[in-house]
């Protein structure tokens, strides 16, 4: 979604299109991993220096909210969130928490056929799969 088309959904939602909703919607998308709200924030700060960690988790809700991120919740209590709206399925390590996205054809068959089978347009849809990663399962051994 391009910044224009955000701050239109922003506005037709009853928000306010504030310079650090934006800013935080275009740095998350920036973003080639899974960020946490911390490394979101670290990144905010170098154009709102005084904006509070609390600001941005307050902004990320949001996003989620409004459908625009997704916020995946691990095993150690923190979250990462991610942006990516097509079907793919989150490889989870428990161990260190990294995320790989797997993207595949075969996926897609298989939940269009969900779809068609139960006839139904999901409003979101989230496959997590935990495994070890190759550093964690080196680690281990």
């Amino acid at each position: 979604m391009s910044k224009k088309e955000f701050i239109k959904k922003l506005r037709k939602n009853g928000y306010k299109a504030t310079p650090q909703r934006i800013v935080i919607y275009e740095i998350i998308n920036s973003f080639e991993e899974h960020p946490t709200a911390e490394e979101i924030h670290k990144e905010v700060l170098k154009k709102f220096p005084s904006l509070s960690l609390s600001t941005v988790y307050q902004v990320l809700h949001l996003l989620r909210d409004l459908g625009e991120i997704t916020e995946l919740k691990l095993s150690n209590h923190s979250s990462k969130f991610e942006t990516k709206s097509e079907i793919h399925i989150n490889l989870i390590c428990p161990k260190c928490d990294k995320i790989l996205d797997y993207y595949s054809d075969t996926v897609n068959t298989v939940w269009s056929e969900v779809e068609n089978e139960f006839n139904f347009k999901p409003i979101s849809q989230r496959i997590d799969v935990y495994r070890y990663c190759n550093e964690c399962k080196e680690i281990m051994k």
